[in-house]
């Protein structure tokens, strides 16, 4: 059997510590219901970096990170229709499995399936040359793309999209955004696209510039210039969640974006709370927010801004994006 490489979380830590390291071992295969993907791009999420960090409680010892893979279908499982599937490109997202009956899974909400598993934190994922993928969760891909741009797609677009969802922006609203990486700089173009008004806040200057650049209405490091209907938070600070919602016009509703966030400090009900402001926070996606998103991207062509990176300099890509030196979205290649 030949062999690959793969990045797996050996040691849970402060990335400057090393907690992933490169091995070589032989190539997974398909168990029955499955595809083998060979690994075109995949890219480097923040939340990788939480399940590397330990931020996140280990679900795999030793897991290969990476759900937002590009790949080639080259064999299939068992009980898998071969014809028209090996040989066309796929994408592996970060929903990997549900149980489908649950009362979750029957309403449409099976990104709260209490038995729902996740690539490269239960399932090993794409920081790899090869990676098994369920065929029922594996995307169709919108053309238009090449590999590297179509990766961010699958969790910073998808997160991003289903976040954009949840925070009801009414026609041709505000909307601030707090953080702009990955995910932020995919959602903000779809909330143009939609006639919104975009405001975003980061410290970055990189980032403020690439902001305006998109076509946000104003990009600062504090305080939007006028009220939001909405916002959505990607950074994963929870200092910053009562700047937001003070921001907020009354009826606006803030997003939490992320899979992981820092301690919220105490919020003054009359000061964030008061006036029918919101805050809902956002968990994985379904299957069918990540098609509604392919599809919208296949429509309006998005501008994916990202960062080549080798597959032997995963350590490297994780320790830029930590130190926020990334412009957009890393992404790996063999």
């Amino acid at each position: 059997m030949a062999d690959q490489r793969v990045w797996r979380v050996h040691r849970p830590g402060p990335i400057h510590t090393g907690p992933v390291r490169l091995v070589t071992e032989p190539r997974p295969q398909p168990a029955a219901g499955e595809l083998l993907v060979r690994v075109l791009a995949s890219g480097v999420c923040r939340t990788d970096l939480h399940v590397a960090e330990g931020d996140l409680p280990v679900h795999r010892p030793g897991v290969v990170p990476g759900h937002e893979v590009v790949g080639e279908v080259v064999a299939v499982g068992a009980g898998v229709v071969p014809d028209g599937v090996l040989g066309s490109r796929v994408g592996i997202a970060w929903l990997r499995g549900t149980c489908g009956v649950c009362r979750y899974c029957q309403r449409g909400a099976e990104n709260l399936c209490p038995h729902s598993v996740y690539t490269g934190w239960d399932a090993d994922g794409g920081y790899a040359e090869y990676a098994t993928v369920p065929a029922d969760y594996a995307l169709r891909l919108p053309s238009g793309y090449v590999d590297i741009e179509l990766a961010p797609l699958l969790c910073a677009g998808i997160i991003g999209y289903r976040a954009w969802r949840r925070v009801d922006l009414p026609p041709g609203g505000r909307l601030g955004i707090y953080g702009f990486g990955g995910s932020a700089h995919l959602t903000a173009q779809v909330a143009l696209a939609q006639g919104a008004t975009v405001h975003v806040v980061t410290r970055g200057e990189q980032a403020r510039e690439h902001a305006l650049e998109l076509g946000a209405a104003s990009a600062a490091p504090s305080v939007p210039p006028e009220p939001l209907d909405a916002a959505i938070l990607f950074a994963p600070a929870g200092e910053l969640v009562p700047a937001a919602l003070a921001a907020l016009d009354r009826g606006g509703t803030l997003a939490i974006a992320g899979i992981h966030l820092s301690d919220i400090p105490a919020l003054n009900y009359q000061t964030h709370l008061f006036q029918e402001r919101e805050v809902r926070s956002v968990t994985a996606n379904t299957r069918a927010d990540a098609r509604a998103f392919l599809d919208l991207a296949g429509q309006h062509r998005l501008t994916v801004s990202t960062v080549r990176y080798a597959l032997a300099t995963a350590d490297r890509a994780l320790q830029d994006l930590a130190e926020g030196r990334v412009r957009g979205a890393a992404v790996l290649v063999p």
